[in-house]
């Protein structure tokens, strides 16, 4: 798939995107055209991955400006809807970066704020590309230029971006030189974004893929059946932790004790500089019924509570390798974002 399905894109007087929620079953978009609705459909995560959601921000300025002129709000007004769309979901920093990456323009006008993060839309586009062939080069060259088993958790595809993907992204660019054997895709608990989202990109791509439970993938790594995993993440520390889907922690432990690489691959706006180390990462907790129910059937007893953090934090010292747009720092070895920024 090269993202004939597009994300997210703006329609001229609102923001469409493809709605997340029911895929594979159909393909449906909501046309976000005042704030509220975006805010909702961030929250419901119609749209979701840090990249896409970076996206989504920048363009929910412009639906934010736009619905000030057609309401009559004053500057307050506007400014609290646009921090309300800033602060729809926490963990992920790209959101706010992207919010961030277009207030000087809001002076402007709503066009000139379209114009901007349109251009943040194409960065991600070429930076995601730039990422699958820097990953693939570092893989082939660390782990063996053959055919691979690659294990992903969570998505970070072209539905996680404006296109292409990040993780994803690489396994894109190892399939088109002809270097995937199989992709396991981990189901990704309690909405099953590997299972409905992944394994329909890969399928859609035409790479070769099994879909596995959560609790599988430690398993599936410690009996040699992977050579390499790669994620994507949601915000990354100057010292190189990472934040990524709940379970991430287990495929990183599971790689270090098998000895296979661990690749991080993300755009330099999901690295957090503000942040010294993972323990400032704020960790998403949602609903309580995403664990305790499923398709509106309650599948835990009555009064049982839920715990449902969205997100771990795999500590940099098992980060074998951050991918960018800009190159591989291995993390592991020292190579930390804080240090390349320096």
């Amino acid at each position: 798939m090269t993202n004939d399905v597009r994300t997210l894109e703006w329609t001229g007087d609102g923001l469409c995107l493809l709605d997340q929620t029911l895929l594979p079953g159909r393909v449906e978009y909501v046309v976000a055209r005042d704030v509220a609705t975006l805010v909702d459909a961030i929250r419901r995560l119609v749209v979701r991955g840090a990249p896409a959601l970076g996206v989504a921000g920048a363009f929910g300025v412009a639906v934010a400006v736009r619905q000030a002129a057609r309401e009559g709000w004053d500057e307050a007004a506007r400014d609290a809807a646009i921090a309300e769309v800033r602060e729809a979901r926490p963990t992920a920093v790209n959101l706010a970066a992207g919010v961030d990456r277009v207030l000087p323009f809001v002076a402007k006008g709503a066009d000139a704020v379209v114009d901007e993060a349109q251009a943040l839309l194409d960065e991600d586009v070429r930076g995601n590309r730039a990422i699958g062939a820097f990953g693939a080069d570092w893989i082939l060259r660390r782990v063996g230029d053959r055919p691979l088993r690659v294990l992903t958790h969570c998505n970070a595809g072209a539905l996680a971006t404006a296109g292409w993907g990040t993780a994803l992204g690489v396994i894109r660019n190892l399939h088109e030189r002809g270097r995937v054997e199989l992709v396991y895709a981990d189901e990704t608990r309690p909405l099953l974004q590997g299972a409905r989202l992944t394994a329909w990109e890969l399928a859609q791509a035409g790479i070769p893929c099994a879909v596995q439970a959560d609790g599988a993938a430690p398993s599936t790594i410690l009996r040699g059946l992977v050579d390499v995993a790669v994620i994507g993440a949601d915000r990354i520390a100057a010292n190189g932790d990472t934040a990524n889907k709940i379970g991430s922690v287990g495929v990183a432990l599971a790689c270090a004790a098998a000895g296979i690489p661990l690749v991080v691959a993300a755009p330099w706006s999901t690295v957090d500089p503000a942040l010294p180390d993972g323990a400032g990462i704020p960790i998403e907790e949602r609903a309580a019924e995403e664990v305790l129910a499923w398709g509106g059937a309650r599948t835990a007893p009555e009064g049982v509570d839920a715990f449902n953090p969205a997100f771990d934090v795999t500590p940099a010292r098992l980060v074998t390798a951050l991918v960018t747009e800009t190159g591989v720092l291995e993390v592991s070895a020292g190579e930390t974002p804080g240090r390349a920024r320096a």
